[in-house]
């Protein structure tokens, strides 16, 4: 049984997931772009692509034709787009629509998810260029918030991934020697150095947190938000690597050269 009355459209269902389930504003775009691209494939049509796709408008259907048994293969066939969009891009917007699918199959307004099956895209290899010294210096230049400074820190002297630091927990950190703990996607568990810069944020950015993860967003955990990413202490959800993306894009804006995507995970 639904929990609320369900959206007339899947347009207005995007809009209660974006406020139900905690979006912070500054994201909220980004998803909102997202959630209009897949809207034209669950809609059983080709996506806009190129600058179209920030203008776009999502189609108008009921969120219940999410549930036509027959979309899970037409939509395997419309998500081959990865040939015109970069494959980042392409597995971000799948996690997004997996997100707000979950969300609305949690209300009881729909039932399935047709996007099971359809698979991450191989990410190309990393050819970023490294910052030039006077980059870097301008980087940490930048009025920015603590985490912030603490995260780019900790890239910048353990030339770890991104999504690798993100998912550090406090209690995976050993500040005495100055590494920290992660999972690979085989099990297998391996360390992260850092120096003294790392090391003289860290403690300001734990604040005495003992558990939970490390970077945080500055809003506390929407409902369904899986445990593992929730401080126990704050309630506060672990930050994610779209916003992560996000923050330094908005930060380094006015400077073209110093823009790279921190980089993913391998694949």
């Amino acid at each position: 049984m639904p929990l609320s009355a369900p959206p007339s459209s899947y347009t207005a269902a995007v809009e209660r997931y974006l406020t139900g389930a905690g979006i912070a504003k500054s994201s909220a775009r980004i998803y909102r772009i997202s959630l209009t691209t897949w809207g034209w494939m669950l809609a059983g049509e080709p996506a806009p692509t190129g600058p179209a796709r920030r203008g776009a408008k999502p189609p108008v259907f009921p969120l219940t034709a999410i549930d036509d048994p027959a979309l899970p293969e037409e939509l395997a066939e419309l998500a081959t787009r990865a040939d015109e969009m970069d494959a980042d891009t392409v597995n971000r917007e799948l996690s997004i629509a997996r997100k707000a699918i979950g969300w609305w199959q949690r209300q009881g307004w729909i039932e399935s998810d047709p996007t099971i099956g359809i698979e991450r895209r191989p990410a190309p290899p990393d050819r970023t260029k490294a910052l030039a010294e006077k980059q870097i210096a301008a980087l940490w230049r930048l009025d920015v918030s603590l985490r912030e400074k603490t995260f780019w820190q900790m890239l910048y002297e353990s030339a770890a991934r991104a999504d690798e630091v993100l998912c550090l927990n406090v209690e995976d950190l050993y500040p005495q020697d100055k590494r920290g703990r992660i999972t690979a996607k085989n099990g297998a568990i391996e360390w992260i150095h850092w120096q003294s810069g790392t090391a003289q944020l860290l403690p300001r950015l734990t604040a005495r947190r003992t558990r939970g993860p490390l970077f945080l967003t500055d809003r506390k955990a929407p409902a369904g938000t899986p445990t593992l990413d929730v401080c126990p202490e704050t309630g506060r959800a672990r930050l994610s690597y779209p916003r992560a993306e996000e923050i330094f894009e908005e930060g380094t804006r006015l400077w073209p050269t110093l823009s790279p995507r921190p980089r993913t995970s391998r694949t």
